[in-house]
């Protein structure tokens, strides 16, 4: 598989880079059956999912995904069916999606959190008659049609299956759905090129993962391509053990505990992740890397995390439909404040304007065809599909600038502020207020506005004990202006007990701006 090496600079690794993509290639392979016939007692996951720890070897995990393989056989599952895995982060769950694709089956991820009518919505549209689940999820399941098989339940190792189905790199391999924060979720389907296509970055943003010691852990749940494919695939591909513990909702106490636990020494958290633990004046000593992705972080947040958590954390980029595209990585240059990172190896990433041409000014993120981590098509939506691309360029839907080779993330293209004649993005103003001791969480959006077009609206929900009045708001309002410049500033701010996240924890603007449209009414 093609991975990154240490090389004297970023530009060598780049011009070095390039796809060696076999023509046969399946993910099982590469995570599983690999290092059990090689290395089969080397360690692959750590698992903290119940009460004692459980250390877990490639030759378990093998053993492991061929009686799931077998139980599905007896199903009827064959290639190019889709099957659903509705569990958390458990070993049973890494050999689910191993077991799948062996098979030449397509491994559909499902959320524990999501309610029945999110799950009916996502089973119906692929097709799953089959789910790999545990007692929680069966009970979920019921009344929705596909068949719950748990782990108790799977045949004994003699019934195991030896065979792999032969798959190249652009066959079906995962269907994975956007969170959908903008219309119906939308399912992507990927290849089994899709690992490979992470490779390279997600050992960017952890300064070259897979040195001596190094030990895999993220609170995202392994239902999204952020922990599935930016932790454990990567971490059991390059041979980095994988911590397995089920966190429902982040809780700092615990987070904590389960690095300690796990001797955990390379983290993925999610902005959401990081404000929490800086909110309650968490320190973390002995790790190695921090990477985090979905949300830019500001220059504050960066040198909270040097002090708290001894690391420069590095910053990335991408989406379920082409991830791990911009990285960070303080082992090849330092973070430029405000930017996400620059390109990683193998993916071209530039701003676009309406044409699809390069600008040097604000436009459209995009990505090249030609990434091994992009999508072969959303699941049974051509004209959508169609739509995502504009000439070579995938369109993300983002807003950006290049600077001197770094991505700097402006918003959402539908999440950008116009006020005044100037273009505001959010993340910037929220990061802004989100240093202020009174603020929990925020979300900044427009304001429909007759003379400026719009204004900044911020949404704010303040920390227990805190007066959120009009004394609060001015303070507030002072903090940005003190900060960042007189434009940012929030003309309004309005107080809420809680803000819409989605299932993944982001803030929907969309729901925000609906509120403040009404406000304006």
């Amino acid at each position: 598989m093609k991975t990154l090496r240490p090389a004297s600079d970023y530009d060598t690794l780049r011009k070095r880079f390039f796809w060696d993509l076999p023509d046969e290639l399946n993910m099982a392979q590469q995570v599983c059956d690999g290092w059990a016939a090689t290395e089969p007692d080397r360690l692959a996951i750590i698992d903290l999912s119940g009460k004692e720890r459980r250390d877990v070897t490639y030759g378990a995990l093998w053993q492991l995904s061929r009686r799931i393989e077998a139980a599905l056989v007896s199903f009827g599952v064959l290639r190019g069916h889709r099957v659903g895995v509705l569990l958390s982060q458990s070993p049973y769950c890494a050999a689910a999606h191993v077991a799948i694709w062996r098979l030449g089956a397509i491994s559909v991820p499902l959320f524990k959190l999501f309610q029945p009518a999110a799950l009916k919505t996502r089973m119906d549209d692929a097709g799953i008659g089959v789910v790999l689940t545990d007692d929680e999820g069966r009970e979920m399941l019921k009344g929705l049609g596909p068949r719950a098989v748990l782990e108790r339940e799977l045949p004994g190792p003699e019934m195991a299956t030896r065979a792999i189905h032969t798959t190249g790199p652009d066959e079906a391999a995962v269907l994975i759905y956007t969170s959908g924060t903008t219309g119906a979720p939308k399912g992507a389907l990927h290849g089994h090129r899709l690992l490979t296509g992470h490779l390279p970055g997600v050992e960017m943003s952890h300064d070259f993962l897979g040195q001596e010691g190094d030990c895999l852990w993220t609170p995202a749940d392994w239902a999204w391509i952020g922990g599935l494919f930016d932790v454990l695939m990567p971490g059991l591909a390059l041979g980095v053990p994988v911590v397995a513990a089920r966190m429902p909702r982040f809780v700092v106490r615990k987070c904590l505990k389960i690095i300690e636990q796990g001797n955990v020494r390379n983290v993925f958290f999610p902005p959401t992740a990081l404000r929490m633990l800086k909110a309650e004046g968490a320190v973390i000593p002995g790790l190695r890397t921090v990477a985090s992705g979905g949300e830019p972080l500001g220059a504050e947040m960066l040198d909270w995390g040097r002090e708290a958590l001894g690391v420069t954390i590095n910053e990335f980029y991408g989406q379920t439909e082409c991830n791990m595209v911009a990285s960070s990585c303080q082992a090849l240059f330092p973070p430029k404040p405000g930017c996400i990172g620059r390109a990683v190896p193998g993916h071209r990433v530039a701003v676009i304007d309406a044409e699809g041409r390069e600008t040097e000014g604000e436009g459209d993120v995009a990505v090249m065809r030609g990434s091994a981590s992009m999508m072969l098509e959303y699941w049974r939506k051509p004209q959508e599909t169609k739509e995502k691309f504009r000439g070579k360029w995938m369109v993300t839907g983002d807003r950006g600038v290049m600077e001197d080779g770094f991505l700097r993330f402006v918003g959402r293209s539908d999440d950008v502020i116009t006020s005044g004649g100037y273009r505001i993005g959010p993340a910037e103003i929220e990061d802004c207020l989100l240093t202020h001791p009174a603020v929990a969480t925020v979300g900044v959006v427009g304001k429909p506005d007759a003379l400026r077009t719009e204004i900044v609206k911020a949404y704010v929900v303040v920390k227990d004990g805190v007066a959120a009045d009009d004394k609060l708001a001015g303070e507030l309002q002072i903090w940005v202006k003190d900060r960042l410049a007189n434009y940012l500033y929030p003309r309004e701010i309005g107080f809420l007990d809680a803000l819409p996240v989605t299932v993944t924890g982001k803030v929907i603007r969309r729901e925000l701006k609906l509120r403040a449209m009404e406000e304006g009414l």
